[in-house]
């Protein structure tokens, strides 16, 4: 059977022979008649036919086909620089994985899903590429962002842009990926997600076979309200939830480190479409909820590990790839990132035959977890917080980068890595576990094909203003660090195609004293103010004697077993994070910025933190009002005679960024206007 592109090919070829035809003028098959007509015909109709053509692929073993539903020019074919016009191309892919093939036993039970009559296991995804339509005028890297809950959140990340499927001007911001002729792509891969979010990329797992299934298994579903309510549904954040085969019994916690109390079984109920629980006299708010069932019809998670395998080695390797690529950068946010870091435990850095799925990997602010993705009754979307999916497998052991990457050693396919994270990430997802040892002693050195990039006092995502609350006890973190991902990307794409080393690691290191314990932080005495209490804690869990080994979960709730250590950054005086990469804002600073906050009393639970957010307290504006409030920070006042000196100050510090390559010479002036504009926000009368 043929490709779409060998179709295309074959019209090519077919034109001249026809048109060179001898023929009568005038005559059917003439060339100002029949013939050339003819030609165009045959052309018009492959063309209009490749689109709903399922490729059939053999140059890469594990994708089956690929069916194109749109292929379109992006923004009506305007040219991005060197790479000229992009399309854009959406579509569903089918792959087939082998059970008995050595590259696919790390895909935890693929053996009891059903396979086709060639022995395969079939599963399929959503895609969705921007490349440019002249592929020679691509930069030869694709750069595909795991999608985190079916979204797609690169754009505004690296372009200032936004959407979930880009079609105009402002979806691509500045549009800088596509003027460095980058092609994007993104793949579907967690099964969960609900089909009635359509502007998703959803993921079809196998499930297993029905006489497969040994026993049913052990499932916790968590939740926490802010108010009180009668319902609990079992999926995390709206997701799909493991079906129920029998309810066993619901727990109540007052926090993470509470014990557990069962709930009497005559006080609650299943729902009678099966997918919450219900309780009459109401789940109360800011208490942590567990139900804990058996469940039924699980599917193939890991799957979806695969499945970003085999397309990004698809797009490497194969000759008839939609958008081809010479190397590949897996980037993920939050989740995304916690999903590379097991994509690499788990050994899927190689494809089934031997050879290197991604050249560079970036696990953003995905702390020390990796996470539910690849055991039996997995729920992807659960993470970890404080006081939010706090009991599941997703801060464990180990956590440093030669863990990660041994069986990519191994094979030697071993990438490139990056690990960034924020402040947040200290407090809200025991980051410090990544580059210290397991008693939190020393510091434990990285890998020479690994960075380590700390920005300091920015919260989970990019901040803005003007100041808000919104839902925390303190104003929240301003703070966008979006500049300095920006330059990260471009000292990735340097270092794999030319070779140049990025930046060494800026990280707070145990031998510096820029970590501490709670007990041993510094932060300066600020009326009104607390850091937080009970930051996430790296719990020993244990889910069974079978759960390492098989992925198969014998307790629920898991025993817990005591924590790992807690550590989070030192602050200098003005109680502003040591060790890390600092924005102008935090260089020179007006305020006490950080990456923690507080729940509202109003939420409930006011001593737990406020998940994803960080605060800014701001400085006094004079030195009155700084003795007034005995606040231990000088004043802005004192610290910078006019605006003018402080445009300057903050001016010299964005350009040491750019001189360290932390910030990119055109990022420089929309990083001291953001310093600037705080400035003005905090000494306008």
């Amino acid at each position: 059977m043929r490709t779409a592109h060998a179709f295309r090919r074959a019209a090519s070829a077919l034109m001249p022979a026809l048109a060179s035809r001898s023929v009568p003028a005038g005559e059917p098959g003439s060339r100002r008649g029949g013939v050339l007509k003819s030609a165009h015909a045959i052309w018009r109709t492959v063309s209009a036919v490749v689109p709903a053509l399922a490729f059939a692929v053999y140059a890469s073993a594990a994708v089956r086909g690929v069916d194109i539903t749109e292929r379109s020019s992006v923004l009506e074919g305007k040219s991005f620089g060197a790479a000229g016009p992009y399309q854009r191309i959406i579509g569903r892919i089918r792959f087939g994985a082998d059970p008995k093939l050595a590259a696919n036993h790390i895909i935890r039970d693929l053996e009891f899903a059903p396979v086709n009559a060639s022995g395969d296991v079939e599963f399929s995804a959503d895609f969705y590429i921007l490349a440019p339509q002249d592929p020679k005028r691509a930069n030869g890297t694709v750069l595909f962002e795991v999608t985190n809950r079916g979204g797609k959140g690169m754009l505004s990340r690296f372009t200032f842009g936004r959407g979930s499927d880009p079609r105009s001007a402002q979806d691509f911001g500045d549009a800088s990926l596509l003027e460095q002729g980058y092609t994007l792509a993104w793949l579907g891969w967690e099964w969960d997600i609900p089909e009635s979010n359509k502007s998703a990329l959803h993921f079809t797992a196998p499930h297993f076979r029905p006489d497969a299934l040994p026993a049913y298994g052990l499932v916790r579903s968590e939740s926490e309200f802010i108010q009180t309510v009668t319902s609990m549904p079992l999926g995390d954040r709206n997701q799909v939830p493991i079906a129920v085969a029998k309810p066993l019994a619901l727990y109540i916690r007052d926090s993470a480190s509470a014990p557990a109390r069962q709930i009497a079984s005559d006080k609650w109920k299943l729902s009678a479409a099966g997918t919450a629980v219900e309780m009459p006299a109401g789940f109360e708010a800011a208490k942590i909820y567990e139900f804990v069932y058996e469940g039924k019809d699980p599917v193939v998670a890991g799957a979806g590990l695969a499945a970003v395998r085999d397309f990004i080695s698809y797009l490497k390797y194969a000759a008839d790839a939609p958008a081809p690529a010479k190397r590949a950068i897996g980037f993920g946010i939050s989740q995304s990132g916690r999903f590379l870091r097991e994509f690499l435990y788990d050994g899927f850095n190689a494809d089934e035959k031997g050879r290197l799925v991604f050249d560079g990997v970036w696990a953003d602010v995905a702390g020390a977890g990796r996470g539910s993705f690849n055991f039996r009754y997995a729920q992807p979307s659960r993470d970890g917080h404080p006081f939010l999916n706090i009991f599941y497998p997703t801060d464990m052991f180990p956590f440093t980068d030669d863990a990660l990457l041994q069986r990519a050693r191994a094979t030697r396919t071993a990438p490139k890595l990056f690990l960034t994270n924020n402040s947040y990430e200290y407090w809200g997802r025991v980051a410090a576990l990544i580059h210290v040892t397991a008693d939190g002693k020393r510091d434990a050195p990285l890998g020479p094909d690994t960075r380590f990039y700390f920005t300091a006092g920015v919260q989970h995502g990019p901040g803005s203003l003007p100041l808000t609350k919104q839902g925390a006890r303190y104003d929240r973190n301003p703070v966008d660090h979006r500049p300095v991902q920006r330059a990260l990307l471009a000292a990735m794409q340097a270092w794999l195609k030319d070779g140049t080393a990025p930046p060494p690691s800026q990280y707070p290191r145990v031998s510096e004293k820029q970590v501490t314990g709670l007990d041993g932080l510094k932060f300066p005495a600020i009326a009104g103010v607390t850091p937080p209490k009970y930051p996430r804690l790296a719990a020993r869990l244990d889910f069974g004697p079978e759960f390492e080994t098989l992925g198969i979960i014998r307790k629920e709730p898991p025993a817990v077993n005591g924590a790992y250590p807690l550590l989070v950054p030192q602050v200098d005086a003005d109680g502003i994070d040591l060790g890390g990469i600092r924005l102008p804002e935090l260089a020179v600073p007006v305020a006490t910025i950080t990456g923690w906050n507080l729940r509202p009393p109003e939420r409930g639970a006011s001593e737990e933190m406020a998940e994803f957010n960080g605060s800014i307290f701001p400085f006094a504006k004079t030195k009155k009002d700084r003795e007034q409030f005995k606040d231990p920070r000088l004043s802005i006042a004192e610290r910078y005679a006019s605006r003018e000196e402080y445009i300057k100050r903050a001016t010299a510090a964005a350009d040491d960024l750019v001189r360290r390559r932390f910030l990119l010479p055109e990022d420089r002036d929309r990083a001291v206007d953001r310093a600037a504009r705080l400035y003005d926000a905090l000494t306008k009368e």
